[in-house]
């Protein structure tokens, strides 16, 4: 029996969010450059702790941590997917 289409789809977006992190800019993105350029960053508030803030894992080093960040939340946005789609397809069913 052969892999399903989703099991492709996990493998390529986990190997995609490992290996091509390696190669994310650290420079601030678009609304946070102008934030810096315009001189109002410093009223930025957190409203929620950032579990892997700067899209790093804390006590992590170097590019091991973001390839790490980017396999977590892969793995978290695969999850809260597929528990919805079961959810919904369960009451269909039912």
């Amino acid at each position: 029996m052969g892999m399903k289409w989703w099991h492709w789809g996990l493998i390529i977006s986990l190997l995609m969010a490992g290996g091509l992190s390696v190669f994310a800019s650290p420079l601030p993105d678009g609304l946070e450059r102008v934030a810096e350029d315009l001189g109002f960053i410093h009223a930025a508030e957190e409203l929620v702790p950032a579990p892997a803030p700067d899209y790093t894992i804390p006590g992590v080093g170097g590019a091991i941590s973001g390839s790490l960040a980017g396999i977590i939340g892969t793995l978290l946005m695969f999850a809260l997917v597929w528990g919805i789609a079961s959810l919904m397809s369960s009451r269909r069913e039912g």
